[in-house]
């Protein structure tokens, strides 16, 4: 059976989004895997939404639909101090989901200091974080699997 991922991106950014996603989908493809989409405003509604999906998602007595989840999206440094809410709080969301509930997350969310450092790494000719991201979400499931976790 083909792997199938969420993949959930933020659109704030929505050039360097489509440009992340672009590299995700290219790489769950090469893998063979199989994926949907969802969108969320802002990075800040990313651990919502993966939370959202992981209880959507973990019926009473039913396979998961998801083995994994690839997060895109990106944060550039303003003049204020909401860069750092929301990198920080994202982050430790998400990661505080991935182990409580044991879920393979692949975190493509870009934290940089201009939109330059954005391109350079979303850009599927460049650093490609969002297939980085996808290939990592792939891994852990991968993982998951071989030690044979159930679903949460």
């Amino acid at each position: 059976m083909q792997p199938h991922f969420l993949i959930i991106e933020a659109r704030f950014y929505p050039e360097i989004s489509d440009e992340l996603a672009k590299g995700a989908i290219a790489e769950l493809e090469k893998r063979g895997a199989t994926f949907e989409r969802q969108a969320v405003p802002g990075v800040l509604e990313i651990p919502a939404a993966l939370a959202m999906a992981v209880n959507a998602d973990s019926g009473p007595g039913g396979p998961c639909r998801y083995d994994g989840y690839v997060l895109l999206g990106c944060v550039i440094r303003g003049e204020t101090s909401h860069y750092d809410i929301v990198a920080n709080e994202s982050a430790r969301a998400i990661m505080e989901m991935s182990v409580r509930r044991l879920i393979a997350v692949g975190n493509g969310i870009l934290t940089v200091e201009n939109e330059a450092q954005a391109w350079a790494r979303a850009g599927v000719k460049e650093k490609n974080k969002g297939a980085a991201a996808a290939a990592a979400a792939f891994q852990m499931a991968a993982l998951r699997k071989a030690l044979g976790v159930k679903d949460a």
